[in-house]
């Protein structure tokens, strides 16, 4: 009976592990695929070594051994030649394989040179969501945004990888592999999509209580759109179109969102949260824990402790029905 739900629970496991959103297996840039290609070396080398190793279990287990009569003395010796060849020498140049193909993928990355690179954007981890901070030559193209990172497909980016608090480590499987971000120590990772779509991510370094929910996604954009996305992100927010919006603006300002986040363009110049000057174009909320939408950010804005406990944003229940509406429907006009 446990046999029978241990295989379909593995089976479904592998599936999903091969084919999901967030697979190694499906590469999709230049560094995945450097690194899928050492996978599937050692993957097979695990599977030739696994089956030899079977089949010689299978053939001591099943030749004949003879009588008691007939056995070689305990101190007759031989055998020293599969300890030898088994035992060290076929691990030797098996690891020895594995370590210089390593070597070679892990040249394939870019390390900070000497200090001197030049990051286009700088990524700092929080307990439990992800600031972006994206950089130009020129520091009045400099902008915030939060959680989702955007890229234009078929050239790399640079990006600097900071710590607010404790180890975290970003991983973007179809794109790269993992990179920590440790306190005081800034890290340097070269992120690049050979095709438009959207890629999911994670914290793959445990960081504390919401560690599972500390999600990241890329949205990799032909050059033109990833243009036209940064010139809106360079702007200030917008204005509201209607006076639901507006009575939304006046509770947002008036109310204890304003100290903790930023709205560019009012008077929110908070920085304990994520920057919300477009939050209403981003696809998630609560480090894409959630769908971004009217539902979600209403209970979002009034229960996080509920939704995602430990952060640092507090449940705000004073608001009425009509305030929280005004309030979502102002936060979801910020495109």
């Amino acid at each position: 009976m446990r046999l029978r739900l241990i295989l379909p629970t593995m089976l479904f496991a592998l599936g999903a592990g091969c084919g999901g959103p967030q697979s190694t297996l499906n590469p999709a840039g230049p560094a995945a695929h450097e690194i899928s290609s050492l996978s599937w070396i050692v993957y097979g080398t695990f599977i030739v070594v696994g089956v030899i190793m079977w089949a010689l279990i299978l053939w001591v287990a099943v030749r004949r051994r003879g009588t008691l009569d007939e056995h070689a003395p305990i101190d007759s010796g031989g055998g020293e030649e599969w300890i030898l060849t088994g035992g060290f020498a076929i691990p030797f140049v098996i690891l020895a394989v594995l370590f210089i193909l390593s070597l070679r993928t892990l040249s394939a990355f870019p390390v900070h040179d000497g200090g001197h690179a030049h990051p286009e954007i700088i990524l700092t981890g929080h307990q439990w969501w992800w600031e972006l901070e994206y950089l130009n030559a020129s520091a009045d193209q400099h902008f915030k945004s939060a959680n989702e990172i955007h890229i234009p497909v078929g050239r790399p980016v640079d990006i600097e990888l900071r710590s607010a608090d404790v180890i975290h480590s970003f991983w973007i499987p179809r794109l790269h592999g993992k990179e920590d971000l440790i306190p005081g120590q800034p890290n340097l990772i070269r992120v690049q999509a050979d095709e438009p779509g959207t890629y999911r991510g994670q914290c793959a370094e445990y960081c504390g209580a919401q560690h599972a929910h500390m999600m990241l996604v890329v949205v990799a954009q032909p050059e033109a759109d990833y243009e036209a996305w940064r010139a809106a992100q360079l702007g200030d927010s917008i204005a509201p179109a209607n006076p639901k919006q507006t009575l939304g603006q006046q509770q947002f300002m008036n109310k204890p969102c304003a100290l903790c986040h930023t709205i560019r363009g009012t008077d929110a110049h908070g920085n304990v949260g994520p920057d919300l000057t477009h939050i209403g174009s981003r696809q998630g909320l609560a480090s894409n824990m959630l769908e971004n939408n009217e539902a979600n950010l209403a209970a979002w804005v009034t229960h996080a402790q509920a939704l995602k406990s430990a952060v640092p944003m507090p449940n705000v229940t004073q608001f009425t029905g009509t305030q929280l509406d005004e309030i979502v429907a102002y936060l979801q006009s910020l495109k």
